[in-house]
């Protein structure tokens, strides 16, 4: 099934190879570059159905780092727009970007939060900070939340202009979406805290309002955490019933990871450790899913597709390590791939 196409709206990916969003920490100014333009262009070179561009901060303070990617204005959107229109042009592979606020998680490098001086004050639903030694971030009032929306907006808009086919809203991993999702970092008393139904507020204003940049060209996912493990925070039932909800607002796919909003949480990690959330969700709310998490093999990732436990195989570290993943994948498998005609003389048939 790895090489069976599948659409979401009229995009139609001709693979389930994803590459899976991961920050690359080289940007100045949120702006892409050449490093950028290689990384990105390879794996569509190697034959990956769908290549998601990294974390991509909405605003300055929705950066993790100093250094990651953002698209808050036009200058950052015509350099991604380079990218997208590379990948187009010299390949199969459909191109998405994951929209994203690190909230209280941003103002760091290498997992540390540096000085106000050099980063910015932190956001959140509350004033929790994600390690006690850490600065109490600053709590969004009603009217913040609302600038958040639209900033998720505007983001969207800009990355449709810049040619993207697939917009993915990060709401996992502990960022500002996870944190007011979880009754573990979101204390408010307002419309956007207590019952599961304020929690989610926050997201599905954003899915709305991103939706309505979008057309039958253009697909929406969103990532969530299927678990934060954790006593009393963010469970697979959650996300079950968030998916639901998330498919009557138009979202095409839930990519399903965990962790990542509680600090010091025992995760038990494996070989697709994360595949049980994706198939629980895809199977109980009856939405297409993403599996993610250590799939390193072909074989691996072949079945989880054959067993239905997700539609779509995110791969991350893997696809560091061999951005031809998926054009050797079906030399293994005997199936049709993109392989640039410039080096056709080095296709394996048998």
């Amino acid at each position: 099934m790895l090489y069976l196409s599948i659409q979401f709206r009229n995009v139609e990916l001709k693979n389930r190879w994803v590459m899976s969003p991961m920050c690359m920490y080289s940007c100045e100014n949120g702006i892409a570059n050449d490093f950028h333009f290689v990384h990105y262009g390879s794996r569509a070179q190697g034959g990956t159905g769908l290549i998601m561009v990294e974390a991509t901060g909405v605003e300055p303070r929705g950066r993790i780092t100093n250094h990651c990617m953002g698209i808050w204005n036009d200058e950052q959107a015509e350099k991604l727009k380079k990218i997208v229109d590379f990948v187009h042009q010299n390949s199969e592979s459909k191109i998405g970007i994951q929209l994203a606020h690190a909230g209280r998680k941003g103002s760091t490098w290498n997992n540390i939060q540096i000085p106000v001086e050099e980063g910015w004050e932190t956001v959140a639903p509350s004033p929790i900070p994600y390690h006690p030694t850490e600065r109490i971030p600053h709590v969004l009032t009603v009217d913040e939340i609302k600038e958040q929306v639209q900033n998720f907006k505007n983001a969207a808009k800009r990355a449709v202009k810049a040619g993207f086919n697939i917009i993915e809203i990060h709401g996992a991993h502990g960022y500002l979406v996870h944190q007011f999702l979880s009754p573990l970092s979101n204390i408010r008393t307002d419309e956007y805290g207590g019952s599961f139904e304020n929690r989610i507020r926050f997201l599905l204003e954003i899915v709305d309002a991103v939706n309505e940049e979008l057309n039958e060209n253009v697909a929406l996912f969103v990532r969530i955490s299927g678990t934060e493990y954790a006593e009393n925070g963010w469970n697979i039932e959650d996300s079950v019933e968030l998916a639901k909800i998330l498919k009557n607002h138009g979202v095409d796919l839930i990519d399903v990871s965990s962790g990542g909003n509680i600090h010091g949480a025992k995760i038990s990690v494996f070989d697709g450790y994360q595949v049980p959330f994706a198939s629980e969700v895809k199977n109980k709310a009856e939405v297409k899913t993403g599996a993610v998490g250590l799939i390193t093999k072909i074989q691996q990732a072949d079945e989880i597709l054959q067993k239905g436990d997700a539609d779509l195989i995110f791969v991350a570290r893997e696809i560091l390590r061999n951005p031809y993943i998926a054009v050797q994948g079906s030399f293994e498998m005997k199936e049709e791939s993109f392989f640039p005609h410039q080096y056709l003389r080095a296709k394996i048939s048998s």
